[in-house]
C-alpha cells in the first residue's frame, strides 16, 4: 500500500506550491509516508492531463491511496469528477480529500458496520455537493469572461482582446500526447489540426517547455 498526492492548477498565474505544501504537511502530521506528488498545469474541464494519466494508468495499484487538497483539483465538471472517482474505486484506490474530513477516516479499520455505512453515505452526499459547486463556479467564471469580452467589443476595445487563436495551447497539448504515444505522426496531427508548419512547431516548442519530462520525445 502506497500513498500518492495529486494537484492541478489551471493557469500560469497560479502556483502549485500551496497545494503541494498542504499535502506534505498533512502527511507529516499523520505520519504518512508519501511516495510522490504528481502535478499538472492544465484546465480542469477534462482529464486529458499528462501527469494525471501516468498516475492513474501506470502508478496507482489496488490498496494505494490518492490524496488531493480539494475535489475541484480533479476537475470542474461534475460528471467527469464522479466518473474518475468511480474508476479509482474500481481500481481499489482510496481517495482522501483534505477539504472533506470524513474522507480521511479509514473505513477499512471500522468494525461498526452501521457507523461505516453512515460515513459512506455522508461522503457520497458531500462529494455530490462539492462536485456541483465546483462545476457551478467554473460556469460562473466562463460567463464572466464572455461578458467581459462582449463589453470590450461594445466599447470598441476588441483589439486589446485580440483574435482567438487557431487552437488553444492546452487543446494542442492534449492532442500532441497522441504523438508522444505514437498514435499519429507529427505530420498527421498537423494536418488534422489545420496548422501551418511554423504554427505547429511553435505550439510544439511550448509543449516541451511546459512538460520537460517528455523532452526525450523531441528527437
Amino acid at each position: 500500500m502506497a500513498y500518492y498526492g495529486y494537484h492541478r492548477i489551471s493557469t500560469k498565474e497560479q502556483h502549485l506550491d500551496r497545494g503541494i505544501i498542504e499535502i506534505e504537511r498533512f502527511c507529516e502530521s499523520q505520519k504518512i509516508k508519501l511516495e510522490r506528488i504528481f502535478t499538472d498545469k492544465i484546465t480542469g474541464k477534462n482529464f486529458d492531463r499528462p501527469r494525471y494519466t501516468v498516475l492513474i494508468e501506470d502508478v496507482l495499484r489496488s490498496g494505494d491511496t490518492l490524496i488531493i487538497t480539494e475535489l475541484d483539483r480533479l476537475g470542474r465538471n461534475k460528471r467527469e469528477i464522479l466518473k474518475q472517482l468511480r474508476i479509482l474505486e474500481e481500481k481499489g484506490v482510496r481517495v482522501m480529500v483534505l477539504e472533506l474530513p470524513t474522507t480521511l477516516i479509514d473505513l477499512s479499520q471500522m468494525e461498526n458496520n452501521l457507523a461505516k455505512m453512515m460515513i459512506e453515505t455522508i461522503n457520497s452526499v458531500l462529494i455530490e455537493i462539492y462536485a456541483s459547486l465546483a462545476q457551478a463556479e467554473m460556469e460562473k467564471k466562463e460567463k464572466r469572461q464572455r461578458e467581459g469580452m462582449e463589453a470590450k467589443k461594445l466599447r470598441g476595445e476588441w483589439d486589446e482582446v485580440g483574435r482567438p487563436r487557431a487552437i488553444e495551447q492546452e487543446k494542442f497539448n492534449q492532442e500532441f500526447l497522441r504523438v508522444i504515444e505514437k498514435e499519429v505522426t507529427p505530420t498527421q496531427l498537423q494536418k488534422e489540426l489545420g496548422l501551418t508548419s511554423s504554427t505547429f512547431y511553435r505550439y510544439r516548442k511550448k509543449f516541451f517547455e511546459k512538460f520537460p519530462e517528455f523532452n526525450q520525445f523531441q528527437k
